[in-house]
């Protein structure tokens, strides 16, 4: 799928990350995998979860594939508590587990490995051994390329810190007396532009659940919208106590989701796209999605396909 989309035209692909679950467990593992097989498309992760990674050892990873794509690996990452942690933790944290610390420090690690600070006191030589006092490989321009999400408070911090803003199609309602998804989603952004250190250099990517129906059979028209129906009643009230907000999915002809688009206020702020395909589709499904967003949505959009290599 990713060498269909480097074909026809996508200026990046991005996975999820999914833990003891039946998904992506080692996205950098993937992405290095298809950075052989492309040459130009853009390889992202949204999100990798550091809660369950080392910032060390995840930065290794991460250069050594940001190398072997040719500088094109865009690393989302989140902090946080891992979802089910308690189930697990023993395992994944035998004697510090109540000890770790899941805030955005893990970043801030992760962002100064990337960079090439120093984390380690020795540099030189033992005998056949030569030792860094920073990272190695050292990918130059990648901690640039780092991305981050969450609400309000996540977007002012990544401001500050001058990475990219991840947006999604779930919204905190922290902060805002709107409960309209793209109205609280449009604020987020403001506010990470209004903190961010270089405003001119900001980016902001929006994802949301995007389905286009221009070559779609009637069986396939009916399946989508009966996945986005599934999903809505979700979106007409906060969620849990962090009061989530789910955006609607969008599901039809290219120049009617190209209108809603225009029209969404997180859409007009943001500097990208990237959309999100559903979990629970088949193969066929996906290619048609896929080709409709090249061939159809993207020119309504005023994309224009990157064909040939860079």
């Amino acid at each position: 799928m990713i060498e269909l989309a480097e074909q026809l035209g996508f200026d990046s692909v991005w996975v999820r990350n999914r833990h003891l679950q039946y998904g992506i467990s080692s996205p950098v593992a993937l992405l290095a995998a298809a950075a052989v097989r492309t040459s130009r498309i853009e390889l992202g992760t949204a999100v990798i979860p550091l809660g369950l990674e080392n910032p060390l050892r995840l930065a290794e990873d991460l250069a050594t594939g940001d190398i072997l794509s040719g500088g094109r690996l865009n690393p989302g990452v989140s902090v946080g508590v891992p979802m089910r942690y308690d189930d697990f933790k023993t395992a994944l944290y035998p004697e510090t587990h109540a000890l770790e610390n899941f805030s955005k420090d893990r970043v801030v690690r992760l962002l100064d490995n990337l960079r090439g600070e120093p984390v380690s006191d020795f540099e030189g030589t033992v005998g056949i051994e030569t030792f860094s006092r920073r990272v190695q490989p050292h990918s130059p321009g990648l901690a640039d390329r780092v991305w981050y999400g969450g609400g309000l408070s996540s977007a002012i911090w990544a401001g500050r810190q001058g990475i990219n803003y991840l947006t999604s199609s779930v919204v905190t309602t922290e902060g805002t007396e709107s409960r309209d998804f793209a109205t609280i989603q449009a604020e987020h952004i403001d506010a990470y532009r209004a903190h961010h250190v270089d405003p001119d250099r900001a980016r902001v990517s929006q994802g949301l659940v995007v389905i286009p129906t221009d070559s779609a059979t009637a069986d396939q028209i009916r399946k989508y919208r009966a996945y986005a129906d599934s999903r809505f009643e979700r979106t007409l009230t906060p969620q849990g106590p962090r009061g989530l907000l789910f955006s609607p999915d969008l599901v039809g002809p290219s120049d009617e989701l190209a209108e809603r688009l225009y029209e969404h206020a997180g859409f007009q702020r943001a500097t990208e796209v990237a959309f999100a395909l559903p979990f629970s589709f088949d193969e066929p499904d996906y290619l048609q999605i896929v080709g409709d967003l090249a061939g159809q949505l993207g020119p309504a959009l005023g994309w224009t396909p990157a064909i040939g290599t860079p």
